[in-house]
């Protein structure tokens, strides 16, 4: 699979760690070089310093050709809008954004995107947990 990743944070680089290794073709982006300490000395993907809503970014990035879009930026924003314009402006077959406000995340559905909410997916490991 073609991958490409916006945010090389610790999720961002914890999955391009693990697609790499699994020998998956792995093209992460992030806005700040300093990022991409986390992720392992061995990692055989792509680094590219860029906006992934930008759209010359995600074109060299290899958009165009990617099977998976995945953005998992600190910002909500910048999250859907990337996803967007991987889904509906590159037709990317399956694009996942992180939406930290679980209010935004059934909104973002509705616009066809695939959002997880970490906030509503931890208080629930954390409901789990308590009640076991």
């Amino acid at each position: 699979m073609k991958l490409v990743i916006m945010g090389c944070g610790r999720v961002g680089a914890q999955l391009a760690k693990l697609m790499d290794e699994e020998g998956h073709n792995v093209t992460i982006l992030d806005v700040d070089s300093y990022s991409f300490r986390r992720l392992p000395s061995d990692f055989g993907g792509r680094e590219l310093l860029g906006d992934g809503a930008d759209e010359d970014t995600l074109r060299r990035a290899g958009i165009e050709e990617a099977d998976a879009f995945v953005a998992v930026t600190q910002g909500d924003n910048r999250n859907v809008m990337a996803a967007q314009i991987a889904k509906h402006i590159f037709n990317v077959p399956k694009v996942v954004c992180r939406i930290y406000d679980p209010l935004r995340e059934e909104l973002y559905e509705t616009l066809g995107l695939d959002a997880i909410s970490p906030t509503k997916v931890f208080a629930q490991l954390l409901k789990e947990r308590l009640e076991s």
